[in-house]
């Protein structure tokens, strides 16, 4: 439990993010249980967090697709709270920091489904949220933004978020 529900709990006073407060809308519909991190990224009011990730490629010849790495979430020092979503490729491109650890130049394309983005499923949980969430029901849509997004693919400017480290050899 955080030290702000722990005080409040100890004054007698509900805190102001519990269940009790009607913030749980439920369980989402089976249409959203793909979203990838980066479209819910893309489809938040609030963004508190900046999102590092480490990857480094295989060195092995014969697997040059292989990648690993790991993701640390960072609080931020403020809030930043959208009124209009969804949230634009520089947006959500300002809370990321990508450093690849390899013997080339990394190629976001290979991998997979971690950055993906795809507009119609942005959109449909948007307008869903719009309906079923009343903290999103006077947030404006804008359908310019939208098409920022690929139909589906990697989040755009991706690519310059990307420092590239060449691997040490011993």
């Amino acid at each position: 439990m955080c030290s702000e529900c722990r005080t409040d709990l100890t004054r007698g006073v509900v805190p102001r993010y519990a269940l009790a407060n009607g913030l749980f809308r439920g369980r989402l519909p089976d249409e959203f249980s793909d979203l990838t991190w980066v479209e819910e990224k893309v489809c938040a009011i609030y963004c508190i967090t900046a999102h590092v990730t480490r990857l480094f490629q295989s060195s092995d010849p014969s697997q040059p697709r292989v990648f690993h790495g790991n993701t640390c979430a960072h609080e931020m020092n403020y809030v930043s709270t959208a009124s209009v979503l969804p949230r634009t490729p520089a947006d959500i491109n300002g809370f990321l920091s990508i450093v690849f650890v390899g013997p080339g130049k990394f190629d976001p394309s290979k991998m997979g489904t971690v950055f993906r983005v795809r507009r119609a499923k942005i959109w449909s949980f948007l307008v869903w949220l719009k309906y079923h969430n009343r903290l999103y029901a006077d947030i404006e849509l804008d359908v310019n933004a939208l098409h920022e997004y690929p139909e589906d693919g990697i989040l755009p400017g991706l690519s310059e978020q990307i420092s590239h480290q060449k691997r040490r050899t011993l």
